[in-house]
């Protein structure tokens, strides 16, 4: 009788959460359903490194590989800091943000939540006045239950994107509407209308 390949759910419970896509996948849960179905290399996080390289190796009985370089290179996890006086109050760090660590609002000064930062370095190249400094991470920030509480910001992210993204298509589909309906009677434009909302949203 074979032995069960590891679920989704393990393999990204071994993987750190910062949600950086070096590996070539949007976050770890999707790297985590790809090394489920096995289309991909344990080898493809940097922020995880040797050590977890050879975890997800033990986990799928594979042997372990060395980095794959094009993923990047393994080194120390950076905490982001903003230095305040330079900030211009563009948005884009908290646009880059996967897990909204990042508060502020246009025009205003932003800053980081320091201890829900993952160290993914995504606001880096985002932040047009290169007011984003690097710190190495504090220890207790690399445990466990910093990246659960990771994982939960970067669920809850895709959550407010894809709600975002619905309204979006509701506001849409309510434009198309009042474009379709102009030129007829009342009931005409009501008998549009309703169709419309019976269809539902476009899809994506």
């Amino acid at each position: 009788m074979s032995t069960p390949r590891p679920s989704v759910q393990q393999i990204d419970a071994l993987l750190p959460q910062t949600q950086c896509g070096q590996c070539g996948f949007q976050g770890c849960r999707p790297y985590a359903q790809a090394l489920a179905d096995g289309t991909t290399a344990i080898n493809r996080c940097p922020p995880g490194g040797s050590d977890g390289i050879a975890r997800l190796g033990r986990l799928l009985g594979v042997a372990p590989l060395p980095l794959d370089p094009s993923c990047g290179r393994e080194q120390p996890r950076q905490l982001a800091s903003i230095v305040e006086a330079d900030c211009i109050g563009c948005t884009k760090c908290i646009q880059a943000c996967p897990v909204d660590a990042i508060i502020g609002t246009s025009k205003a000064m932003h800053t980081v939540i320091s201890d829900q930062c993952t160290g993914c370095e995504l606001c880096l190249p985002a932040c047009p006045v290169d007011c984003i400094v690097l710190t190495p991470m504090p220890t207790e920030q690399l445990d466990q239950a910093h990246a659960d509480q990771a994982r939960l910001h970067y669920q809850r992210h895709q959550q407010r994107l894809s709600a975002l993204t619905a309204e979006r298509q509701l506001e849409l589909a309510a434009r198309k509407s009042e474009v379709s309906t102009a030129g007829l009677s009342p009931v005409q434009a009501a008998l549009a209308r309703r169709r419309q909302r019976e269809q539902g949203p476009p899809s994506t």
